[in-house]
């Protein structure tokens, strides 16, 4: 038995009918999206971006151990390394100075570096008077040196190009390069925009004579940033309030309001 009420212009109301059916879709399905964007904020932690990188990229970390990083900059290292081992993501880690090793291979859990933050912290001041030093790291003796960046980048590229999906190159450095260093880290330069190795540097207190070089070298395309000190990379406390979270939950309030304010409808059907 039909429960609708028999009109003779029932036609009439079938293109208001259409509009209405096609309202009620579009808002059911915009609740539905902020209902699960609500969901997926809510289980997202707040993390602290060190540098751009692409989406769900592997890192291949660069890290600069040569003689010419100061004790000034072993907190930003550690602050680097501190960050980028709460990201989640996927790293390598090739150290380099005159020559260049593979310390962690590709692939490695980012959570991998957190253990290295040690070498580059500072202790506490026991003795009054007496500045504390920092801890010895295994470079020290046996591995620092001079500066050639172009023997680092070029062994992280290798490694990069490898992966599938490809790898960022991140370099970490104050980018003082030895001169007669310099063609070869134009020529790896040049090679790294052939094979589309994303390039990102962190800058280890950088001079800007130094900034404005791997600029031209590497391009626009290549972000270079300060490197965070160990505090600014330190974990906050404080949650922030989330804002994010409380605009999806407002707009899937609203969209499900309006869903069940325009739900009552009248059926129809054709006069006999």
């Amino acid at each position: 038995m039909s429960s609708g009420i028999p009109l003779a212009d029932a036609r009439a109301f079938r293109a208001r009918a259409i509009v209405t059916r096609t309202a009620l879709a579009v808002l059911a399905a915009c609740a539905a999206l902020a209902a699960v964007g609500v969901l997926l904020s809510s289980r997202s932690p707040h993390s602290q971006t060190l540098v751009p990188l692409p989406s769900k990229a592997n890192v291949v970390i660069v890290l600069d151990l040569s003689a010419s990083i100061s004790s000034d900059s072993f907190s930003r290292i550690g602050g680097t390394l501190r960050a980028l081992s709460q990201t989640g993501r996927r790293v390598g880690l090739v150290v380099f100075s005159d020559d260049a090793y593979e310390a962690l291979p590709p692939g490695t859990p980012a959570a991998d570096l957190a253990p290295l933050v040690r070498y580059f912290t500072l202790p506490p001041q026991k003795v009054p008077g007496f500045m504390p030093s920092f801890p010895a790291n295994p470079w020290a003796k046996a591995f620092t040196g001079g500066t050639v960046i172009s023997a680092g980048m070029e062994l992280a590229i290798d490694i990069a190009v490898a992966q599938r999906p490809q790898a960022t190159v991140m370099l970490v450095s104050d980018l003082d390069d030895d001169p007669n260093d310099l063609p070869a880290l134009s020529a790896v330069a040049e090679v790294a925009k052939h094979d589309r190795v994303p390039i990102r540097i962190v800058g280890l207190s950088a001079l800007p004579a130094d900034i404005a070089y791997f600029r031209t070298i590497f391009g626009r395309g290549a972000p270079i940033v300060e490197a965070p000190t160990l505090e600014q990379a330190a974990p906050r406390e404080q949650t922030p309030f989330p804002w994010t979270l409380v605009a999806l939950a407002v707009a899937a309030a609203i969209a499900l309001a309006l869903r069940e304010g325009w739900a009552p409808r009248l059926a129809w059907r054709r006069s006999s």
